[in-house]
């Protein structure tokens, strides 16, 4: 007689576990431009006992997108606080570019971040959603 609600636990359980895990893994982020503009999307660095560990600055290899989208490193200085750092190292700002839009349009921005590193190489890619305005 224990059997049922021991099952409908398990079942509830994995249930809400695979619905949240998938909603997460299947979300974009949204980027908006207009021609002509620059925004800046995120930071990146590369650090181990929150000392850098990279050798230059990260290359971006767009895999998707419009070609009227480029996207390049800003090298600065950058707080790493996804791992509670508490001084800046090297790292730099990745900035995407909108030139020359003729229409309206929405696409998907897929893109590489390559990084060279005292420990070899190493990658890390991001997706958005964007939306194009002349």
């Amino acid at each position: 007689m224990h059997v049922w609600p021991i099952s409908f636990l398990v079942i509830c359980h994995f249930g809400i576990a695979s619905f949240s895990g998938g909603a997460a893994a299947h979300a974009e982020d949204r980027l908006a431009l207009k021609s002509g503009e620059s925004v800046e999307l995120h930071t990146v660095y590369f650090v181990v006992n929150c000392q850098s560990i990279m050798l230059g600055i990260p290359e971006i290899e767009i895999l998707e997108g419009p070609a009227e989208v480029t996207l390049s490193v800003k090298e600065e200085m950058v707080l790493p606080r996804r791992f509670n750092c508490a001084k800046p190292v090297k790292g730099g700002k990745v900035v995407a570019t909108a030139k020359d839009i003729k229409e309206q349009r929405e696409a998907k921005l897929t893109y590489r971040i390559n990084y060279k590193t005292k420990d070899g190489p190493r990658q890390t890619s991001r997706i958005y959603g964007v939306s194009l305005y002349p």
